[in-house]
């Protein structure tokens, strides 16, 4: 008697261990698609005869890909949003939240080895180029485990072939003209992505950088990320001409949905396609949306109205778009894109933790790093009886 209960308690007990989670048995059990096409919208074009496709292929394996990122850059943004309030987050702090179909569609379009330049409304681009959660909110709180070790904030992170993060506006247009610049002397077949708002679109160091570009025919894409407000003032307040696309002049551009993360990512191969080629620079005007204000200590809705804000999320969020092909398309269940929320909320929280726990960087490295390659040597400080040695 006692072998035989034995034995039923031992093939229960080993049921119990061989058992796979829920979720990974209803993702084993369901019939999904490997690839499904979409139509996107046909993008506006200036001097070109022929634009990007208005179909777009995604593979399972891709969406899953963005949707994570997508969702990441957004609940990120939302965790940025509580450690400023809870004052872990100090000064400039500008979010991406809404915004997410661009840094995402923007990365799938190019090669890791390419080049992005972006203002200061940087964070969504950061973790598209590859860096953690970890370390773009460490940054943002000032700590050693930071991309830039504590020392850049919000406004400047920098990871492998992204140089930021830029604080001054439009500052980073003819930087990224230079990249480009530096990428034809190289012959290496690389383009440079340089990203502004439609705030820095009438800034004259960009027509400076157009011109330039133009008469050597450099690698580079200009990017005008148009959310539709510079600061809290609405482009049509700002601009003689709200056609972004347009205003290169001698420079073929095209206007994009910036909300469809498909559509930015059709449009990007194009443009980098077609510098890859030889023929030049071009422009791409990106329609999109921030849902934040300009920047925390902007509440977002003395110039727009809440309802406007909601009309967008209910219509044109990137997230929501993209969770809705995949699931009507049989790329993904709504179960599975649940799992990836927990996951990514996990993550965040995790972050968040690190971020304001890791110690600050000490004062004696304030003059660290300012060369990539170069012998210690001494930087003044506040007056000339304090120095700070200085180490690549």
């Amino acid at each position: 008697m006692r072998k035989m209960l034995a034995a039923v308690v031992s093939r229960v007990l080993s049921g119990v261990a061989t058992q796979k989670p829920a979720s990974r048995v209803l993702v084993a059990s369901c019939n999904y698609s490997k690839q499904a096409t979409f139509e996107i919208k046909k993008c506006d074009l200036y001097r070109l005869e022929e634009g990007p496709p208005v179909t777009a292929e995604l593979t399972r394996e891709d969406g899953l890909k963005y949707y994570r990122v997508m969702q990441t850059v957004r609940r990120m943004e939302l965790k940025a949003d509580q450690l400023y309030k809870q004052k872990f987050i100090r000064g400039f702090c500008h979010l991406c939240d809404g915004q997410e179909g661009c840094c995402v569609g923007l990365e799938a379009g190019i090669r890791h080895t390419d080049h992005v330049i972006t203002s200061y409304r940087a964070h969504g681009i950061c973790i598209a180029r590859g860096l953690s959660v970890r370390a773009v909110l460490a940054e943002l709180t000032g700590r050693r485990g930071g991309c830039a070790k504590g020392k850049g904030g919000s406004m400047h992170m920098y990871a492998k072939n992204f140089y930021g993060g830029n604080g001054i506006v439009g500052a980073q247009v003819p930087l990224g003209a230079g990249v480009a610049l530096a990428c034809k002397y190289k012959e290496n077949n690389e383009v440079c992505l340089a990203l502004y708002g439609d705030g820095a679109a009438n800034q004259g160091q960009l027509f400076e950088a157009y011109n330039m570009a133009a008469l050597w025919k450099l690698p580079c894409v200009f990017i005008c990320e148009n959310n539709r407000y510079g600061m809290g003032t609405a482009v049509e307040r700002a601009a003689a001409s709200t056609d972004y696309y347009k205003r290169g002049n001698f420079i073929p551009g095209l206007r994009v949905d910036g909300m469809d993360v498909l559509c930015v990512r059709e449009a990007t191969k194009f443009a980098a396609d077609y510098c890859r080629s030889g023929k030049g620079p071009i422009l791409m005007e990106l329609q999109t949306y921030r849902y934040h204000g300009h920047s925390m200590s902007d509440p977002g809705v003395s110039y727009r109205s809440r309802e406007e804000i909601q009309d967008v999320r209910s219509k044109s969020d990137p997230i929501m778009l993209l969770k809705d092909k995949m699931v009507n398309s049989q790329l993904a269940s709504v179960e599975e894109l649940k799992e990836i929320d927990s996951e990514v909320k996990k993550e965040i929280e995790d972050a968040a933790q690190f971020a304001i726990t890791d110690p600050e960087p000490p004062l004696d490295e304030l003059g660290h790093h300012i060369y990539s390659s170069s012998l210690p040597f001494e930087v003044r400080g506040a007056n000339q009886w304090i120095k700070f040695k200085s180490i690549s």
